[in-house]
């Protein structure tokens, strides 16, 4: 599908989406707790349905409402093939719980999935007495559990969502456990873990994220969760303020353990104005000055960064860039191209990325199937020399469903009432 994005002022009220990283843990908690869940205020993206499908097919009982969803949880696989879509987290945080069961369970995937290497999910699980076979290190996986405590040791310069799985699992094994970790990246991410599991009635201990403390036998208890909103996906139309008009988003925790918070303190660094009045966070635009920043726990940012950056007088330098390799694009290599057919120049050297300031020209762009790269060339047109044609818009389904009727609203000066 191609959308046309205008040079438009953006104005006007937001409820920011819910975090689709905080439903799919929600979902896997209540997978693993038996009784009746309900999560409150749930997202509908792509990957999340993608995480109710699985917990379905491994035992639990959905019903989608509107406004909430109810899961009667309770391990019992009785489908041995289990569908991922293109949901890394998906893929990594439920290979560990459908292995504590005994039944041979297929994993697969679609899309960029299939691409990513899946070797740190079969030597994890080996370590634990699973028995695990890939494709030459790539979809469709097998595994054949039970999963058993013990001590594991886990690579996490990738990505920390196998740990997550890992930790969802083995508190409720019969033995005690200890996972050992080298170089953990995103422990944002793994806050946002350990806040869920705490949560649902679970507790565990850690050295500096580099050893976890995991008791047995313990239970998840079936709770009544409000899914809190996504600083992920809101953090493009934020920057959309910064860069063009004044927004008022609702739906935003200050104190969320999620690490796109960081938003906050980029933003901040520009010049851009910024406001908190209780559960409302106001941005508007300023003339907006490079910067320098780190993104490496929060690689995510990347995309609406880059979109910020375009429009910032000077050289914007990130560090992070070995974090871009495994999304659903090689984010680095594409963000370089794109914008560059819109007239931005972005440098990569090793670990750096270099985005010089300047105008955004009229053009056709290609997502490349990556609904943060739709999203930050999107949010980069708003003020530009004429319209972008943006290719391939239809994977923000992925996160952020309704990003494009959102923008549009705002965009036409349409008051948001909130629900």
């Amino acid at each position: 599908m191609k959308r046309s994005i205008n040079p438009s002022v953006v104005k006007g009220y937001l409820e920011a989406p819910t975090s689709k990283s905080m439903m799919q843990r929600a979902v896997a908690a209540a997978l693993l707790a038996e009784g009746n869940s309900i999560l409150r205020n749930p997202n509908y993206c792509d990957d999340a349905m993608a995480s109710l499908q699985i917990a379905a097919n491994l035992g639990a009982f959905v019903e989608k409402k509107k406004n909430e969803v109810l899961i009667k949880g309770g391990m019992a696989p009785h489908l041995n093939f289990i569908h991922c879509g293109e949901s890394g987290l998906c893929l990594r945080m439920f290979t560990p719980i459908a292995s504590l069961s005994s039944k041979f369970v297929i994993f697969n995937g679609k899309g960029s999935l299939l691409n990513r290497p899946i070797g740190i999910i079969e030597k994890a699980l080996t370590q634990l007495s699973v028995k695990v076979t890939t494709n030459n290190d790539q979809l469709p996986l097998t595994i054949h559990g039970p999963l058993k405590g013990g001590v594991v040791a886990i690579d996490g310069s990738i990505s920390s969502q196998l740990l997550t799985g890992l930790l969802m699992a083995l508190v409720t094994v019969k033995n005690d456990s200890t996972i050992i970790v080298d170089n953990l990246k995103s422990k944002p991410y793994i806050d946002m873990t350990l806040q869920l599991l705490d949560n649902f009635g679970i507790t565990l201990e850690h050295d500096n994220y580099k050893v976890f403390k995991i008791p047995g036998k313990q239970k998840f208890i079936p709770q009544d969760y409000e899914v809190e909103g996504d600083w992920s996906s809101a953090s493009f139309m934020m920057v959309a303020a910064a860069i063009n008009g004044e927004l008022h988003i609702k739906g935003l925790s200050k104190n969320s353990k999620q690490g796109d918070l960081a938003i906050i303190k980029v933003l901040e660094m520009t010049g851009a104005s910024i406001a908190f009045d209780k559960f409302i966070i106001s941005i508007k635009n300023a003339t907006l000055q490079a910067f320098e920043f780190n993104a490496t726990e929060c690689p995510d940012l990347f995309p609406p960064i880059v979109a910020l950056a375009a429009h910032c007088n000077g050289t914007t330098v990130v560090k992070g860039v070995h974090r871009l390799v495994y999304k659903e694009s090689n984010r680095a290599v594409v963000l370089q191209k794109e914008f560059a057919k819109m007239g931005i120049k972005i440098i990569i050297d090793g670990d750096i990325m270099m985005i010089k300031g300047g105008k955004i020209n009229s053009t056709e762009i290609d997502s490349n199937g990556d609904h943060r790269i739709a999203m930050a060339t999107a949010i980069a047109a708003l003020k530009g020399e004429g319209p972008v044609l943006i290719n391939g818009s239809e994977c923000v389904t992925k996160s952020y469903p309704h990003f494009f009727e959102d923008l549009s609203a705002i965009s036409q000066q349409q008051k948001y009432l909130f629900s």
